[in-house]
């Protein structure tokens, strides 16, 4: 049986392995990213809607952490959580919860820098409007939040698909522990040093599968929020 056979069989038959394997990923990336936009979010809108000193540079640096290399913040993290380092107490490396935060923190610059251009943009438009009816900072942030929502649902689904396709970060956080910290990415990489093709391409045939949903999702937010609009 050809290597693409087997990799369709083991998809269409829900093969166990597989099934675990892309569960954990979704789960370990959809808790990312809701971290990541707890703090991603305020921090863009405050940005976005206050004036301080340096506020050109603090622009520029969370722009510049967008392309931030996952090695090293895998390596970053494997420092703090190690049992030498100031967070080993937590004793949580080389489990789920550190890939977590390794890809929280990962996707966390490029869910503030969008969401700062976005409410940035709001503001520019309503802001003779906030002035005017005395809005106070924290409504006009929420105010704002809640006015570009289809945009910031489009944003974290791009938050998601860096997310899901992250590979250097928890295989160094998460050690690839078959049945426990092995995802997509990371089960990928290892079947096909071991020859396991059939799992690899199931499991790429899955992570394909899934980034063209989230795509159709950011495109129909997209879509639907512009009908709105108009």
């Amino acid at each position: 049986m050809s290597g693409d056979a087997s990799a369709l069989e083991l998809v269409w038959n829900a093969d166990p392995r597989l099934i675990s394997i892309v569960l954990l990923s979704l789960f370990v990336s959809f808790s990312a990213v809701v971290l990541a936009a707890l703090a991603g979010l305020p921090l863009g809108a405050v940005i976005a809607l206050t004036r301080f000193p340096g506020r050109e540079a603090a622009i520029v640096i969370l722009n510049a952490l967008m392309g931030l290399p996952p090695v090293v913040v895998g390596l970053a993290v494997y420092l703090l959580l190690s049992r030498s380092g100031p967070l080993g107490s937590w004793g949580i490396l080389f489990t789920p919860k550190a890939m977590i935060i390794a890809q929280a923190i990962l996707v966390m610059p490029i869910i503030a820098a969008l969401a700062r251009q976005t409410i940035e943009d709001l503001w520019m438009e309503y802001r003779d409007e906030f002035a005017a009816m005395n809005v106070g900072p924290l409504r006009r942030i929420a105010t704002l939040l809640w006015d570009a929502r289809f945009s910031l649902v489009t944003t974290l689904l791009a938050g998601f698909g860096r997310a899901a396709a992250e590979v250097g970060a928890v295989i160094i956080v998460g050690g690839n522990i078959e049945g426990f910290t092995r995802t997509m990415t990371t089960a990928i990489a290892l079947e096909t040093s071991k020859g396991d093709l059939p799992l690899a391409l199931g499991l790429g045939m899955v992570l394909i599968a899934i980034v063209v949903v989230v795509n159709a999702l950011a495109w129909g937010v997209r879509r639907t929020g512009e009908r709105l609009a108009g």
